[in-house]
């Protein structure tokens, strides 16, 4: 299995789900075999890349209550190189189902373990809280990669995200990293979007990606299309913006992948 980011914020509103979707796409762009999995009960990233909830043959919902093969539950895109397990409403009461499920945390870990070798990249779209759904994501990824907004109280709550990632490390996965933090909804014209970023960068100088991604109209637009921004409009600056930081993704893990092997 390649490398598996959980894109994760308990604060809504952030650019989570846009984050994951345009991400995945911008990966899968440069032939990056990438699955993307919809953990959300909104089911959002699912429906912004076209897939209609009436009629799928199955979710992830399915595998991680009925132990239902993930390889039953992806979903083809218009992307070539990019695949989905969506997520419908059904998904909502699963936290509450697998509460006396003995090792629940591991559920996605052991679902994904079938598709080992079948992607470069899976990222995974978790829900606006820091709840089992997002527990399962943070024990199955190799890191968590947060959208921070670029605006008033977009640092609240991010203390005790990392406080949770700790604690996931401490107790379920080791390996489990701080892949970065990724700014959003950047306004160049409002102060407060440069005050934000740059204490975010002065706080977590070696965490903030150099890609930001702006307020942008063709981006918000996109998911009422079913498309990925660089579908609908690959000349906007949002697009630009999520390729931008496919790139820098990708260069960062080739640095590390590097590094190891040094070490090794």
């Amino acid at each position: 299995m390649g490398r598996i980011v959980a894109i994760s914020n308990q604060k809504g509103g952030v650019g989570k789900t846009t984050t994951a979707i345009n991400l995945a796409a911008s990966l899968a762009a440069s032939e990056n075999k990438t699955l993307l999995i919809d953990l959300d009960p909104q089911g959002n990233a699912g429906s912004g890349l076209g897939i209609d909830k009436a009629s799928i043959h199955g979710s992830i919902y399915d595998c991680l209550i009925d132990g239902r093969p993930m390889g039953e539950v992806v979903h083809q895109t218009e992307l070539r190189f990019l695949d989905v397990v969506p997520s419908t409403a059904d998904l909502t009461g699963a936290e509450v189902e697998l509460v006396n499920v003995e090792a629940r945390e591991r559920r996605l870990v052991e679902a994904l373990s079938e598709l080992a070798g079948a992607y470069d990249s899976v990222i995974i779209d978790c829900p606006p809280s820091l709840g089992l759904l997002t527990l399962h994501a943070l024990t199955a990824a190799d890191a968590v990669l947060i959208p921070l907004q670029c605006e008033y109280y977009a640092m609240e709550g991010l203390a005790q995200l990392l406080s949770t990632v700790e604690l996931v490390q401490q107790s379920l996965n080791p390996n489990l990293q701080v892949e970065g933090i990724v700014l959003t909804m950047f306004d160049p014209r409002a102060n407060i979007s440069h005050q934000v970023a740059d204490e975010v960068r002065r706080v977590f100088p070696k965490l903030v990606f150099d890609a930001v991604v702006p307020r942008n109209v063709r981006l918000a637009e996109s998911p009422s299309f079913g498309k990925p921004v660089l579908l609908y409009d690959i000349r906007s600056k949002g697009c630009e913006a999520y390729l931008a930081l496919a790139r820098e993704l990708q260069k960062r893990q080739s640095s590390r992948r590097r590094k190891s092997s040094r070490v090794a």
